[in-house]
């Protein structure tokens, strides 16, 4: 009886095995670095959930040959010395043909170095610093510089706003001097004046004195260049010292749906930027924003859209140049006029992109496009 109970189970293992499909195929690996706990924790939450959406779709219509996408997630902590850690097992782990990351710049350039000599693709969808791109012929970005941005941004406030009179309040951060440097410079040549120009440091938490600071040069919009949660702090903070008749305005990095929820009535008529509306009529946009929507039952924010084109980016350029490290490297920056949610998507020599940016207010609690009605 035992040896008729080996043959049977012997007989049932060969014929399980023998009817797996033969095609089954090893994944392809792409390394995430971002700081999945720690202060930009919550800017990853819909980073993170943008990219798993982009591997569910493209592993649910076959994968790219038939091999699916495995992504391996590392923590930054949003820490340079973390994130050039995390470069050095990406580099070494030889399965790990492209990777994604990190949310800031500080911590992609930290890291970049350890990237190109491995010959491993770099591809942030958020870092922003000027020289983070050009540093490296395998880094790539899908924000737009500061270089860029700031200009644009000035040229919002100066022209369409009709604000003169500056205050600018910036975070003393590789990403928030660079953003000071490109827009003031920029504000200043179209005929603007910076009344006041203060930083402060990451941690601080009580914003009064330097709010005061900047109350006292009497501007006639105030400027901001940091992340949502100060951004919230900022606003209620301004209120509590009675400076009501002043108008704020910020960068893309306060274009979340935690600046509304936190901020409440601060936030306000506040005015910040975007290269992604989820009110776009576009075919990309809608079927990503009804997408994660269905998904995750909550709204897309521009992080998301952003994180969410780089990983369909990296996919075209796997299908274009294979899984050779160097080959997806030069089929991503051959791209052109790539359709992503957050517009037409061309890198440029230095790795770089420009695209259209929006002018949003809040008004009723939600982003709207700016009218001047």
């Amino acid at each position: 009886m035992k040896k008729r109970m080996e043959i049977v189970f012997v007989t049932l293992m060969c014929s399980l095995l023998c009817s797996a499909s033969p095609e089954a195929k090893e994944p392809i690996h792409i390394g995430l670095s971002a700081p999945m706990t720690g202060q930009y924790a919550g800017y990853v939450d819909s980073f993170k959930k943008a990219i798993d959406l982009a591997i569910e779709t493209i592993n649910k219509s076959g994968g790219i040959d038939g091999r699916p996408i495995e992504l391996i997630v590392m923590d930054s902590q949003g820490d340079q010395k973390i994130a050039k850690r995390i470069a050095r097992k990406f580099a070494e782990d030889k399965r790990i043909i492209a990777e994604i990351g990190d949310l800031t710049s500080t911590c992609c350039m930290a890291a970049s170095t350890t990237y190109q000599r491995a010959g491993l693709l770099q591809l942030s969808p958020t870092a922003s610093h000027p020289s983070f791109a050009p540093g490296s012929p395998f880094s790539f970005s899908v924000a737009m510089t500061q270089e860029t941005i700031g200009p644009i941004m000035a040229r919002n406030v100066v022209k369409k706003l009709n604000k003169k009179r500056l205050g600018v309040l910036y975070l003393n951060t590789d990403w928030g001097v660079a953003v000071q440097k490109f827009f003031t410079e920029a504000a200043k040549g179209l005929g603007a004046e910076i009344v006041a120009l203060e930083y402060y440091l990451e941690g601080v938490t009580d914003f009064k004195p330097v709010l005061e600071k900047l109350k006292a040069s009497n501007p006639d919009i105030l400027f901001t260049i940091l992340l949502y949660r100060d951004g919230v702090a900022v606003s209620k903070q301004r209120q509590e010292i009675g400076w009501n008749d002043v108008a704020m305005a910020g960068t893309s990095a306060l274009y979340t749906r935690e600046l509304l929820e936190l901020g409440g009535d601060a936030v306000e008529n506040l005015y910040t930027f975007a290269t992604f509306f989820p009110k776009d009529p576009r075919t990309e946009v809608q079927d990503f924003v009804k997408g994660y929507q269905a998904r995750y039952e909550t709204s897309a924010d521009l992080f998301a859209a952003r994180a969410y084109d780089a990983m369909n980016l990296l996919t075209k350029a796997i299908i274009k140049g294979g899984t050779d490290r160097k080959a997806v490297r030069d089929a991503l920056a051959a791209t052109k006029d790539f359709p992503g949610t957050t517009g037409k998507i061309t890198f440029d020599r230095h790795g770089n992109v420009v695209k259209e940016v929006v002018l949003l207010q809040v008004r009723n609690g939600e982003f709207v496009l700016y009218s001047e009605k």
